[in-house]
């Protein structure tokens, strides 16, 4: 396999897209494949198209796809909704495993939407739960026999910091806790092992890494052995055993088929079809490896060409994921200079800037010319114009 894959790729000229961490490029394929879904399919099957078209089945056949890059085991992973509702599915059915315990644990680098979807299910049920939220590296030190669920993003949406995702379920499954995952800066990023790992549930998005587009499905993934006896909180009518038996009642579908809930978005579940297509004959080991280097040569151009800024990322390559993070007082302003250099990345409060790294379109000659293009906006404060501190709705 030869990285990078740039021609599977729409990438508009002059630009150095850095931010794939947040939203993957348009692969080339997705373009075709979804047109045809809106001409050939919706528009000459229209409602046949459930059948004869396979829309029913691509909640799982998608979801097949992305549990190889993931290390799930087939038909453990199914795709559909949001990250927040899957997030709301995966921790209702944790805290039901473990009815006498009351405390769900996190730390304050998991992204915003897990802990508001955990305060929101405490609200709902008002049975005396609690959201323990705590420093990312004291985590372990929190894991005994009162907590019922642990629930982390594997990689800082931040800084980048990965947790050990083995250890800390073997802590977890020691104190007798519920494991979940979070996935959405991990998969299609850096090697993930969930069958080796043994948690019970891991959830995420496909957007970023995955390139499915804005508004992407999510996923959701339950350990094998554990999908047979999950009760959905959420019971929607395609998580039903029969659907189509309409019956008055709800009875949860086998396996992984009983975490569906709402209808599959096909336009968005085709273009994701499309886009998985860049991995096929990728292994994992190969993108962590070329994402490492590029990681390690980023930090070492920057330290070395923009002093103003502070590395925030570990500088391990191995403790971190695809990503790299600088702090600067005027970071949002910077940054704004720098996307306007062509140099694309985002900006996170209160003051980091945020780089994301994809080998499968970036190599090394992206990196030292973005290096050089942010140091040009450093080196005479091009940062310091108005046009670049007015915040907009989205950073």
């Amino acid at each position: 396999m030869s990285l990078p894959r740039k021609d599977l790729f729409h990438l508009p000229d002059g630009m150095i897209y850095l931010d794939g961490n947040s939203l993957g490029p348009l692969p080339k394929a997705v373009t075709d494949r979804v047109q045809h879904t809106l001409s050939a399919e919706w528009g000459e099957q229209l409602i046949k198209g459930w059948n004869t078209c396979g829309w029913m089945a691509q909640p799982s056949e998608v979801g097949n796809t992305v549990g190889r890059l993931i290390g799930a085991p087939e038909g453990s992973v199914v795709m559909g909704d949001t990250l927040s509702i899957k997030v709301f599915q995966a921790l209702s059915a944790a805290i039901a495993m473990r009815p006498k315990r009351k405390v769900i644990l996190s730390d304050n680098g998991n992204f915003p939407t897990d802990l508001y979807m955990a305060e929101g299910l405490i609200r709902l049920k008002d049975a005396g739960y609690e959201l323990r939220v705590v420093d990312p590296e004291d985590v372990t030190q929190h894991i005994d026999d009162t907590i019922a669920t642990v629930m982390l993003t594997e990689v800082d949406y931040r800084t980048g910091r990965k947790h050990d995702m083995t250890a800390i379920t073997k802590q977890a499954h020691d104190a007798g806790a519920v494991m979940i995952w979070d996935l959405a800066h991990s998969a299609g990023a850096i090697e993930v092992d969930l069958h080796g790992s043994k948690c019970e549930f891991a959830i995420g998005c496909t957007y970023k890494y995955l390139n499915g587009g804005p508004g992407a499905p999510a996923f959701i993934y339950v350990r094998p052995d554990l999908a047979p006896q999950i009760d959905p909180a959420l019971s929607g009518w395609l998580g039903h055993d029969a659907p189509f038996a309409f019956e008055q009642n709800y009875r949860p579908g086998q396996g992984i088929e009983r975490m569906r809930v709402g209808t599959p978005p096909v336009l968005q579940m085709a273009a994701l079809e499309a886009a998985l297509t860049v991995w096929e004959g990728v292994e994992m080991s190969d993108i962590r490896a070329a994402s490492i280097a590029l990681c390690d040569q980023f930090i070492t151009e920057v330290e070395g060409r923009c002093p103003d800024l502070t590395l925030i990322s570990p500088r391990n390559g191995n403790e971190r994921g695809s990503q790299v993070s600088f702090a600067f007082e005027n970071g949002y302003a910077a940054m704004q200079a720098v996307i306007a250099k062509g140099v694309i990345g985002d900006f996170r409060a209160p003051n980091v800037m945020r780089f994301g790294f994809t080998p499968l379109y970036i190599d090394a000659g992206d990196v030292t010319e973005a290096v050089t293009r942010i140091a040009d906006v450093l080196d005479n404060k091009l940062w310091d114009r108005p046009e670049y501190k007015t915040k907009s709705r989205v950073t």
